[in-house]
């Protein structure tokens, strides 16, 4: 039966005309309502703090910062570059790093030198502005005894040493 079916031809009428109106609908008010919803603004400068005391080794340093408002953030990228006299230098390349907590170590520098960074907040909606530049100082590096150069007698020591760091150090620690 079904085979006998499809091979006739069947016209259907229906007994009334769809009516079909051609409508513009505009969802201008409702697109601009779900973008306020869902639109979070892009977060504020953070703020860098001075550099911590003992947050520094002779090659590496731990900077912090904080963000001082509710801003929603899914990152930070931290900036950083040596410090340096010379107007132009391959030494002073910028660096960037992308960073989730509000604090990092940075590794592989040079001890006894500046270092100046900056960072800015990002989240879906865009980056913030930079925070303030602070700088950081590595700690020097440890001087070389020259041994050849040690005297001594029952009440005194002589002992000589030098650094080996290009910029000056304030002061040295002796312990007996």
């Amino acid at each position: 039966r079904l085979e006998e079916f499809l091979k006739k031809e069947v016209d259907l009428e229906l007994s009334t005309l769809p009516d079909f109106e051609e409508r513009v609908i505009d969802f201008s008010e409702v697109e601009q309502l779900m973008n306020s919803i869902n639109a979070i603004p892009a977060p504020c400068a953070p703020v860098i703090n001075p550099q911590a005391p003992n947050a520094a080794t002779g090659t590496s340093l731990r900077v912090c910062w904080g963000l001082f408002s509710d801003d929603t953030v899914e990152c930070y990228q931290l900036c950083y570059k040596p410090v340096s006299n010379e107007t132009c230098s391959d030494e002073q390349t910028e660096h960037t790093l992308k960073v989730k907590e509000t604090y990092c170590t940075i590794t592989n520098l040079l001890p006894n030198t500046q270092y100046e960074f900056w960072v800015s907040a990002l989240n879906a909606s865009g980056i913030s502005p930079p925070s303030e530049r602070a700088v950081y100082v590595t700690a020097p590096s440890p001087p070389t005894i020259k041994s050849k150069k040690i005297r001594s007698c029952e009440n005194a020591a002589l002992v000589c040493w030098e650094s080996r760091d290009i910029n000056p150090v304030d002061s040295y620690t002796v312990e007996l």
